[in-house]
């Protein structure tokens, strides 16, 4: 091979490395001032469970007090120790407040969280339990992304409540993933 040939094709090589270098490929997302927020982050992990009243209704229709509060006070509660309960009644029954009442001062102590309601309903005051720790103005004039996909259940509850909360300090607010995204709220006054 001659020199000019050698020189030529480092040329070339040269030239070909300079072309590579001026067309980088710029990660725009990576060098973007996008904040994501993962709703996955505030997912409580600990077992859901649903306490059906209706155990402790006579023929599943009839709530016999007396019965009902030796029930309550002589049941080890300690089985709920760190759980998520929601207290429902599955059956067509008429069961006084109280007795909600009464099921609720036993599971408090034990139990991480205890509300009225189905498990659709637990998620909900889970997530909001969680979000209301979050300080909005730590997203002052940001532009943020609530990340949409993911691993764990996360109910539209938690969308809406983080969109409430976030709404009145943020830039933008978005959905999706930051490399593609949907636009949900632009302040045009920030």
């Amino acid at each position: 091979m001659s020199i000019a040939t050698i020189l030529c094709c480092s040329n070339v090589v040269f030239k070909v490395i300079s072309l590579i270098m001026e067309n980088e490929i710029i990660n725009r997302v990576a060098n973007s001032s996008l904040i994501t927020f993962n709703l996955e982050d505030y997912y409580h992990k600990g077992e859901r469970i649903l306490y059906d009243i209706k155990q402790n209704l006579f023929q599943e229709l009839i709530l016999k007090e007396k019965d009902f509060r030796d029930f309550v006070k002589n049941y080890d509660w300690s089985q709920y120790k760190g759980k998520n309960v929601g207290i429902i009644c599955s059956t067509d029954a008429i069961v006084p407040t109280w007795a909600y009442m009464l099921l609720a001062t036993r599971l408090q102590p034990y139990a991480n969280i205890v509300i009225f309601g189905d498990l659709e309903k637990l998620e909900q005051a889970l997530y909001q339990e969680a979000l209301a720790k979050i300080n909005p103005l730590d997203y002052e004039n940001a532009k943020v992304v609530i990340k949409g996909c993911g691993d764990l259940p996360v109910p539209e509850f938690a969308y809406v409540e983080i969109t409430r909360l976030l709404t009145p300090v943020v830039q933008s607010l978005m959905y999706g993933e930051p490399c593609s995204t949907v636009p949900i709220y632009k302040n045009i006054q920030k």
